[in-house]
Order: C-alpha cells, then sequence, then structure tokens
C-alpha cells in the first residue's frame, strides 16, 4: 500500500500547519459543517483491564468499526462484548448487541441479544464457534444502518438484525474470561492505494503532533513513513522492517539510526504511531511509549509539506 497525504484539498485540517479554516471543528465565529468521520475516531486502548468499559465518541452510525484482539484463556468460560445505551450500574442500561462466547459447553457457540428495560429478549445462538481456548483472535465489528456484522480472523461469523436504534449506543463493554492486548475505533480505511498528491500546508512547529493509526497487514515485509519537503526531498523517513523486527530512522543519503527499543509492531495488531515535532527534531512514541527522536533543524521543518506513508500497513487514521 502507497498513501501521499497532505489533504488541503480533500480535508483541509489534514495539513502540516494548524488550521485556518475548514471541518475541523476548531475554529470559532464559524458555522462548521460536521467534524468528518476519520477526526472523530478515538484513541486505541493497548491492554485495557477486563472487565472494561469505555465511552464511544460519537457513538454508532452506518460503517463504523470496533476492532478486539485479544486471546482466550486455556481455562475460559465465557466471555461477552456488550453495545450498550449508556452505562450506569443502578438500572442496567439497555444492550443493543450483546456477544456472548461460550466455551464450556459439549459444543461452544455464541449467544446474541438484546437487554431492553431490564429484560433479555429472545436470544439467537450461532454454532460452530471460531475462537478456541489457548489461542489469539481478533474481533471485528462492522455496524450498518440494520444489522451489525461480526468477522473472526478475518472470516465472516455472524449478522445481527437491530432490536433498538444504533444511535442509542454511546458504550462498550467487555467482561467475562477474556484477555486483551488492544480496542480500536475504526471507520472504512478512507485512504486508496495510490493515492494522488495535495498541496500541502506550510510546515511542522514545535507541539505539533502528527498521529498516525493502522494494522499490519499479513505476512508483513515492511513499511515507511516519509515526510517530505516542496522540492520533493525527504529530510525525514521511518522505516520499520519485519525481517530483522528493527526501526530506524534513514537519512538523506541512507545512513540507518536504528531505534533502540522494543519493536512494537506485529501481523495484524492495530498500532498507534505519534510523531511530535520540538526544538531541534521529532519525537516518537508507539503506542502510548515514547521510544526515541530525531534532530532536524527547524527550517527543514518548516519546509516539510507531505506526509507519505507506503508498505505492509492499512491506515484508517491520520491526524496533522
Amino acid at each position: 500500500m502507497k498513501t501521499s497525504l497532505s489533504l488541503r484539498e480533500s480535508y483541509p485540517c489534514w495539513t502540516l500547519l494548524p488550521c485556518s479554516g475548514g471541518p475541523c471543528g476548531g475554529c470559532s465565529g464559524e458555522n462548521l459543517d460536521p467534524l468528518p468521520d476519520p477526526f472523530i475516531l478515538q484513541p486505541p486502548a493497548f491492554k485495557p483491564v477486563v472487565p472494561y468499559v469505555t465511552t464511544i465518541f460519537g457513538g454508532l452510525r452506518d460503517g463504523k468499526m470496533v476492532m478486539l484482539q485479544g486471546e482466550v484463556p486455556l481455562d475460559a468460560r465465557r466471555f461477552q462484548v456488550d453495545f450498550q445505551c449508556g452505562c450506569s450500574q443502578h438500572p442496567r442500561p439497555d444492550i443493543a448487541f450483546h456477544f456472548n462466547p461460550r466455551f464450556h459447553t459439549t459444543k461452544p457457540h455464541v449467544i446474541c441479544n438484546t437487554l431492553h428495560a431490564g429484560r433479555w429478549q429472545a436470544e439467537t445462538r450461532w454454532p460452530r464457534l471460531a475462537l478456541q481456548r489457548g489461542a489469539g483472535f481478533l474481533l471485528l465489528f462492522l455496524f450498518g444502518n440494520e444489522e451489525v456484522k461480526v468477522s473472526v480472523n478475518g472470516k465472516h461469523f455472524l449478522h445481527f438484525h437491530y432490536r433498538l436504534p444504533l444511535s442509542r449506543v454511546d458504550t462498550l463493554g467487555v467482561s467475562g474470561d477474556v484477555s486483551l492486548k488492544a480496542i480500536a475505533f475504526l471507520s472504512s480505511n478512507p485512504f486508496v492505494e495510490g493515492g494522488s498528491e495535495y498541496p500541502a500546508g506550510h510546515g511542522l512547529w514545535p507541539g505539533q503532533t502528527i498521529t498516525v493509526r493502522g494494522l499490519v497487514l499479513p505476512d508483513p515485509k515492511d513499511f515507511t513513513l516519509s515526510l517530505r519537503d516542496e522540492a520533493a526531498h525527504v529530510p525525514v523517513t521511518l522505516r520499520a522492517s519485519f525481517a530483522d523486527r528493527t526501526l530506524a530512522w534513514i537519512s538523506p543519503w541512507g545512513r540507518k539510526q536504528l531505534v533502540l527499543a522494543p519493536f512494537l509492531f506485529y501481523p495484524q495488531r492495530f498500532f498507534e504511531l505519534l510523531l511530535l515535532c520540538q526544538e531541534g527534531g521529532l519525537k516518537l512514541a508507539l503506542n502510548g511509549q515514547g521510544v526515541g527522536a530525531t534532530s532536524l533543524g527547524q527550517q527543514a521543518l518548516e519546509r516539510l509539506r507531505e506526509l507519505r506513508v507506503s508498505g505492509s500497513v492499512r491506515l484508517y487514521c491520520v491526524h496533522c
């Protein structure tokens, strides 16, 4: 996948400059359009402790996705993922979609249901459960106008028609026998392969942050993040190599400076990468952990015009 981002035309606030207008919601005195979907995606949660409850920023609507990565313990009996209408404990909130894998029966299966006004509705049972004790998993919930579709490890597993309005859902709850590695809130991939280049803003300034969220593809080789100036020079390149599991800054002359930190990218694993601009260079953080920095003069930072990501990743959200 190769994606070039500067995006002054398509999404005015995905630029390398603080916004001077456009649909970012941060400009006062104007009646602005609603924020485009990629902007309201909330930060992922890494290794959340179960039971886990969190607000879904902006609620759910057609096209939104929620992804869970984790592992089923060897002694697991059951766990549940609840898309709730609120987070109160008393009274118990309505649950628009209850996803409940059960492993302790002769034939493991999933129960789907809806809780309304304190009463469970007629349950739906789905056999041939693709989740297994002692194994990792990737669960993806894709929400449509009338139903939710669920895939397990990349394969479609079930669909469930809503019994309560999707617009009421604003909370995610996970409980039971499960170990979570990450929870991500996604929209349909807005970046097509070979994306066009657009005129960008006016460079990076101290305090500005670039956020890149995505998913590593199966059987990855490498991926590269580069920042380019108006003359197409590339003063900043960050390259992840899966062959030797290294992350390195690459100079314009090809010199490699290894990032001396654990390699945090894995196949089919979600990631969040942050670049924080500061006086004299850029700081790097992965999955919420600071892992290093690279030096770059302020004049070079101010000349940067384009962010480009290529390689074995699928992007879901980029903020500049």
